[in-house]
């Protein structure tokens, strides 16, 4: 999931994730949501942020069965960002001018994303580049 706001975009760090390395949020959906509500409900629940409309751009099989991925777009109506401790270590916005240095690996603080076999990693691109 990608909460945008205008020109920004929101990612996320995990404990475990490579130093520098910022994804977007993930979750997963309940029996009986809807995947807006889902993603209304992660982005609040990792992030403390309010998004409204919520809109599809790709799916991607997953590596367990009867998984998949879903990548969505949300339209952010807050911006203060609360990482939720236990699962993030770091959220924070990002311009698209930050984000194509992110997708190369050239960002001059050396931040990146992950890497093209990642549904986040197209969110990012299609985000980064639609502006």
């Amino acid at each position: 999931m990608l909460a945008v706001d205008g020109e920004r975009g929101l990612l996320g760090r995990q404990h475990r994730f490579q130093p520098g390395m910022y994804s977007c949020l993930a979750g997963f959906v309940e029996p009986g949501e809807t995947l807006e509500d889902a993603v209304r409900r992660e982005i609040l629940e990792e992030s403390k942020l309010s998004v409204g409309r919520v809109t599809y751009h790709a799916s991607q099989p997953w590596p367990f069965p009867s998984s998949l991925m879903i990548g969505c777009f949300a339209e952010a109506l807050t911006e203060e960002i609360v990482p939720e401790e236990a699962g993030l270590e770091d959220a924070r916005w990002f311009d698209r001018a930050d984000l194509l240095p992110m997708l190369e690996r050239r960002h001059p603080d050396g931040v990146f994303v992950p890497p093209p076999m990642a549904i986040a990693h197209h969110l990012i691109r299609a985000f980064a580049t639609a502006g």
